[in-house]
This record gives structure tokens, C-alpha cells and sequence, in this order.
């Protein structure tokens, strides 16, 4: 049994250049961990509240210093003595000190920086009987990217792979044959916001068939040693309460409408 003698936080930036939290759970017999939790370019609609300064003379209003002093503050006080095996007792106090709906006293990014910090240390996220499955995002739309995609991360998972680092060599491996295959297309191989490439692709379908060809061409079995994940951000498909997308055309052979988006229009 180890408990939390202090948690630390500061103010990082993210792969963005934008500022965000990094806190440091330390125990009694020394151990330390540390979580960083950059936030995505499109906030879902029942996304918790993401605590930032708002204060336009610093980061354009994009700092986290409240949220940072949340956690040197009030939650070290609060949860030094705590076990940090106990992680679901540990994840109850953050959300009953915060005490609001939506984690805005605190800060959903306070409150998760800390909840990951310790769940890190106490060693809950990689148990010796489990191996992590990235989603690897190689082709970028929506606001990640300008251009005509709404749907915005495409994304690799490499499930059949022995070893996590044999898993990143299959990703690397897809990543750089799509970038020949969109280079011998002569689409732009130009990187999005978060990573993966933004090409003007005309449709969706298009962007799956390219997603495919690049597995495939890798020496890979789409279905079996790779499968495609899609993380559409469907909060921006909306502006203003009005749809701005309608119907994909996700398979030749299959329509996938969007719940609440108007009938006819086809992308």
C-alpha cells in the first residue's frame, strides 16, 4: 500500500504549440508519474469542461494556470494521504471535490491530468496480462484539415501484432506507403493538425479506398491485420443548431446517414 504525498502540476504545451496541463502524482516511497492531457481541435458537444484562463493577454486566452493551481491547491490537499491502489475511491474525491455537472470548478483537464498521474503510477493502465492497441490518425479532415472531408480522423488500428513496438512498425510502415500512394496521385502530402495527411480527396469513399490501398500495399490484410477506425467529430457537423453535412456514402453498397442531418444532399 503506497499513499499520495503530493500532486504537482505545471503549464506544458502540446504538439500544437498551445498550452496545457502536465501533473505528478508522488507517493510515499518515492515513486512518480506524470500525465499530460492536450486537448483535440473540436470540443463534442457532452464533452466536461475543459478549464482554460480566458485571459486574451496570454496564449490568446488559452492558458491553464486555473486549472493548474486547482491541482497544487486543492486537490494535492485533498487527496494527500489517499492509497494510490484505490483508484476508484481516488476518481469519486476529484469528481466530489469538483461538485459541479460538468467538472467546471476544477477542470475536466485538471481532474484527468491527476486521475491518469495515478492511475500511471499505481500501474492500472498496463497490467502484465494486457498490451496497448494504438489508432494511429493518417489522413486528416474536418477541422483538422482544409479540406473537403467532414468526417475527421482516419485512423489505422494494427491488432494482429506480437509486441507494441512491432505494432508501430506495421503503422510506420502504412503511414509511408500512403504518402507514396497519394504522392503517385499527385495529392499534396502536406500534414494536417494533428498528423496525417490532408490531400484534397473528393469524397470519403475516397479516403477509405486510399486507406485500404496503403494497408494492402504494405503487405497487410485489411480486416484481419489492420482495421480502419473513424473519429468524425460529429459535434461539427453543426453550426448554429443548423446541419452542415448530410448523407455519406461511407461503401459503394451502403448509405450511412447521419442522425438529424437533412435527406438529400450526398457527399
Amino acid at each position: 500500500m503506497s499513499k499520495i504525498i503530493k500532486v504537482h502540476a505545471r503549464q506544458v504545451f502540446d504538439s500544437r504549440g498551445n498550452p496545457t496541463i502536465e501533473a505528478e502524482v508522488v507517493l510515499d516511497n518515492k515513486i512518480k508519474t506524470s500525465a499530460i492531457v492536450p486537448s483535440g481541435a473540436s470540443t463534442g458537444a457532452f464533452e466536461a469542461h475543459e478549464l482554460r484562463d480566458n485571459d486574451t493577454k496570454r496564449f490568446l486566452g488559452k492558458g491553464v494556470l486555473k486549472a493548474v493551481k486547482n491541482i497544487n491547491d486543492l486537490i494535492s490537499n485533498h487527496l494527500t494521504g489517499f492509497d494510490a491502489d484505490d483508484q476508484k475511491h481516488i476518481d469519486k474525491a476529484l469528481i466530489t471535490l469538483d461538485g459541479t455537472k460538468n467538472k467546471e470548478r476544477l477542470g475536466a483537464n485538471a481532474i484527468l491530468a491527476t486521475s491518469i498521474a495515478n492511475c500511471k503510477v499505481a500501474k492500472y493502465l498496463l497490467p502484465k496480462e494486457s498490451m496497448p492497441c494504438p489508432l494511429v490518425n493518417i489522413l486528416n479532415g474536418g477541422v483538422h484539415a482544409d479540406n473537403g472531408l467532414d468526417i475527421q480522423e482516419f485512423m489505422i488500428v494494427p491488432t494482429n501484432a506480437d509486441t507494441f513496438k512491432h505494432s508501430v512498425q506495421i503503422s510506420s510502415e502504412i503511414f509511408h506507403t500512403l504518402k507514396k500512394i497519394l504522392s503517385d496521385n499527385s495529392l499534396s502530402t502536406n500534414l494536417g493538425d494533428e498528423g496525417g495527411f490532408a490531400p484534397q480527396i473528393k469524397n470519403h469513399n475516397e479516403a477509405l479506398d486510399y486507406l485500404m490501398k496503403s494497408i494492402e500495399k504494405a503487405g497487410y490484410k485489411a480486416g484481419d491485420d489492420v482495421y480502419i477506425a473513424l473519429d468524425a467529430a460529429s459535434s461539427e457537423f453543426y453550426k448554429n443548431n443548423k446541419s452542415i453535412c448530410c448523407t455519406y456514402i461511407i461503401n459503394k453498397k451502403i448509405n450511412y446517414n447521419i442522425s438529424g442531418c437533412c435527406e438529400s444532399s450526398t457527399i
